[in-house]
């Protein structure tokens, strides 16, 4: 088996437990897209060409709630911020590749291809074909994430009717998932603080209207991680 191989299939088989989550939170998306008043091809199109999870969930909602487009955007900015802080964590190990991978694999960075990825780069080291574990993560959940929306726009009529399955509460899937990815990767106090202060603010936050509450724990998390890493690195005490 060649390097590149056994990398991506590595990736991929890192990628499985959190498939599982996300698999539900998928057909939800499908499901909710279309009661949304999207079309079929404009729901599945959004997963094909966007492919970012928890943003689409809140364009539904607040395309729902005919949500000012300004607000939309917004919220998808500030709710996608991270994937910048993603991509900053993988540069240097990802630096050397030409710009059809890095294009690829920005294309295919999400939270859960991210963190598997970064605990093996960590964990690994540097060499020559560490490209296709991000690659085997990212196409496996792209490829699931494809057919699980399209399971949900074909059972919206059953998902929204059948009072047994509504009794599942299958939208608790998306927090477990993340809870998933985040607790391997919170290493220092700035990152537990980070993250603590992120989920409290979201949880006192949850009735303002339009999500703000995502966009205020998004921020404050931020604001919290970057003020606890400079007094880190000034030497301060806290």
């Amino acid at each position: 088996m060649s390097e590149a191989r056994k990398n991506f299939l590595e990736g991929a088989r890192a990628e499985v437990p959190l498939l599982i989550g996300v698999f539900p939170f998928g057909m939800i998306y499908g499901a909710l897209a279309i009661n949304a008043g999207l079309s079929t091809t404009a729901a599945q199109l959004m997963s094909s060409i966007l492919f970012a999870g928890s943003s689409q969930f809140v364009t539904a909602q607040l395309t729902h709630d005919v949500t000012p487009a300004a607000v939309i955007i917004l919220t998808i900015a500030v709710v996608n911020v991270r994937h910048m802080l993603y991509s900053a964590s993988l540069a240097p190990h990802l630096k050397d590749l030409s710009i059809k991978w890095k294009i690829l694999l920005s294309y295919l960075l999400t939270d859960e291809a991210y963190a598997p990825s970064i605990i093996n780069y960590e964990k690994e080291g540097i060499h020559t074909y560490k490209h296709w574990f991000l690659f085997g993560a990212g196409f496996s959940l792209w490829f699931i994430w494809q057919i699980s929306t399209a399971v949900g726009i074909l059972l919206v009529g059953f998902l929204t009717n059948n009072d047994i399955l509504k009794a599942i509460p299958l939208d608790f899937a998306l927090p477990l998932t993340f809870i998933a990815m985040v607790v391997p990767v919170l290493k220092n106090r700035a990152m537990i603080a980070s993250a603590l202060s992120a989920g409290l603010v979201a949880v006192l936050a949850f009735s303002l209207p339009y999500k703000l509450g995502l966009i205020l724990a998004a921020l404050t998390g931020i604001i919290i991680g970057t003020l606890l890493e400079e007094k880190k690195s000034s030497g301060s005490t806290l």
